[in-house]
């Protein structure tokens, strides 16, 4: 099709992204050229990014990465031994010993295994195996990789998506560049965004004639709600799964971000598999984490995985087939990875300095920021706010005067698309929409 039919298709209203996040790119192109002058600092608060908002790094992660990348720092007695062993022990891994060499498509087998041996220990000895771990260049390739396998290629049919309502923002437009139907199931608000059986089934029953259901996708912790779900919940959805037969897809990049009192992460294989035996062999299961959104917070260096369970090794082998079509994770972002999942431990010399700056910086901030936003949203004259328990969002409830919408009809916006304009020109804050996270017409903020 020509150019402008193909732009016209990809930025119509709810197809790949919002006009205002079109809108938003170009304005800060503009104002970090100096073309666009505005009153106020610019602050963004909505892209997910804790380095870009001022964290420092690990300081054992980048000792170890300078060290791959200069060997010659090997011979460096003022760093600590066990970066530079660390750092020897990867550049063996490497062909070449070298970062600059190429990696298998599915990545490097050394941290296939590193990534094993710590799903194993965080699900308290339930096995991992290095071979049906696949490491790609974020943890939304690998995604895109299984949506690409359910589609086979197929038109009619179309293939359908169960997705929550909110999603992450990147989901509706990665589903629909695959043709797929992504089939919205609404998180109860009032209930601290859970998942609510009911509600998955209305979603079910609402799809039947118009496409192929074939998976559900799941945000534990919640993106952009930081909802965290319960065993009781999550055996239900994998019950849920196992009835209709749908592959299980679980978001879990948050997973080492939860701050709530009294509440802990499980992952979706761990209460897989004490569940019944004809559950835990039969139930497909595909999980994903990522470097980015984990402690370690390395966005820039893109890295994730996913871990497939009870996938026939025929589909396996086109996994790995479609990885060698896709772009391979940079061998620094698996060395991050490998980093991130197996951190010093207590006797390292590293270790004291690291236990600090990953203890002490990131989750108690997290924790007082959550908290000092909600309470400051929720003192704020029409805007309500569920408490987060995990993940680095919050997603406030907009009650918007009647002016403002009458406003953006005029305009052809979503009402909440308009207040983040409104909030960026005249308060110098970057806050993304809940456009495609609304329910009956609510506005919300992310």
């Amino acid at each position: 099709m020509p150019l402008r039919e193909c732009w016209d298709y990809y930025f119509k209203e709810d197809v790949f992204c919002s006009r205002w996040m079109l809108s938003f790119a170009a304005l800060k192109c503009d104002f970090l050229q100096g073309a666009l002058k505005l009153s106020k600092e610019v602050i963004d608060v909505s892209s997910g990014d804790p380095q870009g908002a001022g964290m420092k790094p690990i300081t054992f992660v980048r000792q170890v990465m300078a060290v791959c990348l200069c060997p010659e720092l090997l011979r460096e007695e003022s760093l600590p031994l066990d970066v530079r062993l660390r750092a020897l022990r990867f550049l063996k891994a490497c062909d070449g010993e070298s970062l600059g060499s190429y990696t298998a498509s599915s990545g490097l087998p050394h941290v296939r295994q590193s990534i094993a041996e710590f799903i194993t220990k965080r699900d308290g000895g339930v096995p991992a195996y290095a071979g049906n771990i696949f490491i790609s260049s974020g943890a939304q390739r690998a995604l895109m990789v299984i949506i690409k396998l359910l589609t086979g290629g197929e038109v009619h049919p179309q293939t359908g998506v169960l997705v929550p309502q909110p999603c992450p923002h990147t989901l509706l437009p990665l589903l629909d560049e695959a043709g797929v139907m992504a089939v919205s199931y609404r998180l109860t608000e009032d209930k601290h965004w859970a998942v609510d059986l009911s509600e998955l089934h209305r979603a079910l029953t609402t799809s039947r004639g118009r496409c192929e259901l074939r998976a559900i996708y799941i945000c534990n912790p919640g993106n952009p709600t930081g909802h965290l779900q319960d065993r009781k919940s999550i055996e239900e959805v994998i019950e849920f799964a196992a009835a209709e037969r749908l592959l299980l897809l679980v978001d879990e990049v948050y997973q080492d971000s939860v701050y709530t009192p009294n509440r802990e992460f499980i992952s979706y294989k761990k209460v897989l598999f004490e569940m019944d035996k004809h559950l835990r062999d039969t139930v497909e299961l595909v999980s994903f984490h990522s470097v980015s959104c984990a402690c370690a917070a390395e966005c820039g260096l893109r890295a994730g995985y996913m871990e497939v369970v009870n996938m026939d090794s025929g589909v396996m082998h086109f996994v790995d087939t479609l990885l060698c079509t896709d772009i391979n994770a940079p061998v620094t972002g698996q060395l991050a990875l490998d980093l991130m999942l197996s951190p010093p431990k207590p006797g390292d010399p590293s270790y004291d300095t690291f236990a600090q700056v990953r203890a002490k910086p990131k989750l108690p901030t997290l924790v007082r920021n959550a908290q000092r936003t909600l309470k400051l949203l929720n003192d704020l004259p029409g805007i309500s706010c569920q408490p987060a328990m995990g993940g680095i969002y919050l997603y406030p409830h907009l009650d918007l005067p009647a002016e403002i919408q009458e406003q953006a009809k005029i305009l052809g916006l979503e009402a909440d698309v308009l207040y983040c304009q409104m909030l960026l020109q005249q308060e110098g804050l970057i806050i993304g929409d809940g456009q495609h996270g609304g329910t009956n017409g609510s506005d919300h903020l992310r």
